[in-house]
């Protein structure tokens, strides 16, 4: 069963499709001409993505900061300090896995430019 608001919005899209459908038979095939409507002229914001040197960096920058963590626990730890030796190891762990994922990835880019490189023109 459908709503009220549903309903007329599967009717409102229909209308649509059937308008694109007459102007496409009457041979108005221009594209400036169609416009879709704007859902209560309510214009969404544009999201900000970070740029691919933005993304690079902001990843080692983690990493870094999980081996720096890393290092302050396990130097805590041989200090004497109440710190369990389950959070030094799994603070390690973390550390050396975040790091060999970058390096794959590094690897990978590498891969993929060295190919690139290497295509004939």
């Amino acid at each position: 069963m459908m709503d009220k608001i549903s309903s007329a919005s599967v009717q409102n899209m229909m209308d649509i499709i059937r308008s694109y459908e007459s102007k496409a038979a009457n041979g108005a095939n221009q594209a400036a001409d169609i416009k879709p409507p704007i859902a209560n002229d309510i214009q969404q914001p544009q999201k900000v993505l970070p740029n691919f040197t933005e993304s690079v960096k902001n990843l080692i920058e983690k990493v870094n900061e999980t081996q720096t963590n890393a290092t302050k626990l396990q130097e805590a730890y041989q200090r004497g300090e109440d710190i369990p030796l389950t959070d030094v190891v799994l603070g390690m762990q973390k550390s050396s896995l975040s790091f060999e994922a970058t390096l794959q990835v590094r690897n990978k880019v590498l891969k993929a430019y060295e190919e690139i490189m290497n295509m004939p023109v």
